[in-house]
């Protein structure tokens, strides 16, 4: 339970700390998240306090929803066509969501090939129960960076206006990327991996890339008996 309090820790407070850093000096905006963000800081208050795993599914995904809602606000075009509503997944309901699951597709592979590199079975997590095809220390791992890697990359992008309509495949029932869609998608995941970040422990800087392989040998650590620093970088 050590770790997975330490996980959704790390994934919610990185949550807060993007609303916040998004609307800091900007009090309409921040008005508007206001109550998300409580509920993410109730999330947080509680997390020490859950004593089973499904007590911390229900704190996470209490906490998701109200990122998700927040997210919108700060989308700089009110009238984008890529202002999502709410999370929507298998299938994804609109061109965020479709753009976002795409990335967090390409996340999972990244963080597979770290666990496996590193040396470790994604088979075996310690958060996330087997469910289809996603193998669980994957989906663990991801936890740690799908708001600074793609959350953080889709919204940017759209407030540069980097899509256009012709990157997605609209269907009354679901939404995909197109083949251009996949393709600048892509690029910009790959872009973002090569950013550089200063990791507020180890106190140096590298690559969100390098990043996603330390934190796996951290967790390696963590399991030899050498409790440390796994799961303690933030958000800034």
């Amino acid at each position: 339970m050590n770790l997975a309090k330490k996980l959704v820790s790390a994934k919610c407070e990185s949550q807060l700390r993007y609303l916040l850093r998004a609307t800091r000096g900007k009090d309409e905006t921040r008005n508007e998240t206001e109550g998300y963000l409580g509920t993410i800081r109730t999330g947080l208050k509680n997390i020490e306090l859950a004593d089973s795993a499904g007590q911390l599914l229900g704190i996470e995904g209490s906490s998701a929803r109200a990122y998700f809602a927040g997210l919108p606000t700060l989308i700089k075009n009110s009238d984008s066509s890529l202002v999502p509503n709410g999370r929507s997944k298998r299938p994804p309901k609109d061109p965020f969501n479709a753009a976002l699951s795409f990335l967090y597709s390409l996340l999972y592979k990244s963080v597979r090939q770290a666990i496996i590199s590193v040396g470790l079975e994604p088979s075996f997590g310690f958060y996330h129960t087997p469910r289809s095809s996603a193998e669980p220390l994957v989906l663990d791992l991801m936890e740690l960076f799908r708001v600074s890697v793609c959350d953080i990359l889709l919204v940017g992008s759209i407030n540069r206006k980097s899509w256009i309509d012709e990157d997605f495949e609209i269907t009354k029932h679901k939404v995909w990327l197109s083949e251009s869609g996949r393709k600048k998608a892509t690029q910009l995941y790959e872009s973002r991996l090569d950013d550089t970040w200063k990791h507020p422990v180890v106190n140096y800087s590298l690559s969100y890339y390098r990043m996603i392989e330390l934190e796996t040998r951290l967790l390696e650590k963590e399991w030899s008996g050498e409790a440390g620093i796994f799961a303690q970088a933030r958000l800034r």
